[in-house]
């Protein structure tokens, strides 16, 4: 019988674990207070965040509910995220890290003892209801976006390949019909080409047939429009840390082809805030 020791998705959340905690140790005490690009939040936030959804995961107990939100805060959701946020904001950034490096361990030690059958189990998740190994996947993702905030406000790139960063990046790409087909309504026989450039680089051709966007391997003929751009605006694009059109403006995006339909994709592309 399998256990979630061999879960191959379980060594990558480990992986994506101690690089945060070695991005962690790094950092001085007023790196800590630097603004992220997540709304409110500074860098000791972000790993309070993920402080939070794991102690939840693990069953440890919530904290109360705040009795008076912040601005940046306008849901349910993210009131429960500001309620874990909240308490550690005069803490030092070194002692959240202390309690994120304890946090993870106990949860890796929690998921290593399950047996394989219980990854195959379906539950809820921020993707809809899907097999506890797919929320796992979910889990590295959203950790290494969250170090890439921290990595983008402390000046500090990196971690940009390896299993946990093409994992994340693999997922943001899937999500790249639906940009071009649902949220820009490109029209019937339009195709755009993403060039992402960096570790990761990768071309990413979509064509639109049939009323529906869909991913190819390489398109026959120019696509209507191309969008080029680094992994990192890419990232920052799709998880609605920077929007299309100041991207453009600071020369981070270069866009050919139908200008208006390129407009149109880049405006669209924050679909996981």
């Amino acid at each position: 019988m399998t256990s979630g020791a061999e879960e191959p998705v379980i060594a990558i959340l480990a992986e994506e674990w101690g690089a945060i905690d070695m991005l962690g140790r790094d950092l001085g005490d007023p790196e800590w207070d630097l603004p992220s690009e997540c709304p409110g939040w500074t860098v000791r936030d972000v790993l309070s965040h993920l402080i939070g959804v794991e102690r939840d995961l693990l069953g440890d107990p919530s904290p109360p509910p705040l009795t008076e939100l912040p601005p940046h805060v306008d849901n349910e959701i993210g009131a429960r995220n500001e309620a874990w946020v909240e308490p550690r904001r005069s803490r030092p950034g070194r002692e959240v890290l202390e309690e994120f490096r304890d946090v993870t361990a106990r949860r890796l030690a929690d998921l290593r003892s399950w047996p394989g059958s219980r990854f195959d189990e379906i539950a809820p998740s921020p993707v809809g209801e899907v097999p506890y190994r797919e929320f796992m996947r979910v889990r590295v993702m959203d950790c290494w976006v969250h170090e890439q905030d921290i990595r983008v406000a402390t000046g500090r790139p990196g971690h940009d390949s390896g299993p946990a960063a093409e994992l994340s990046l693999d997922r943001l790409v899937s999500a790249i019909p639906f940009i071009v087909g649902k949220q820009a309504g490109a029209p019937e026989g339009s195709s755009v080409r993403f060039t992402l450039q960096g570790s990761s680089a990768r071309s990413i051709d979509v064509v639109v047939r049939d009323g529906r966007a869909k991913s190819v391997p390489r398109l026959p003929e120019q696509p209507t429009a191309s969008l080029d751009m680094g992994v990192e605006v890419f990232w920052r694009l799709t998880c609605g840390r920077v929007d299309g059109r100041a991207a453009l403006l600071a020369g981070l995006v270069d866009v050919s082809g139908n200008d208006e339909l390129a407009s149109r994709v880049l405006d669209a592309m924050a679909f996981m805030i």
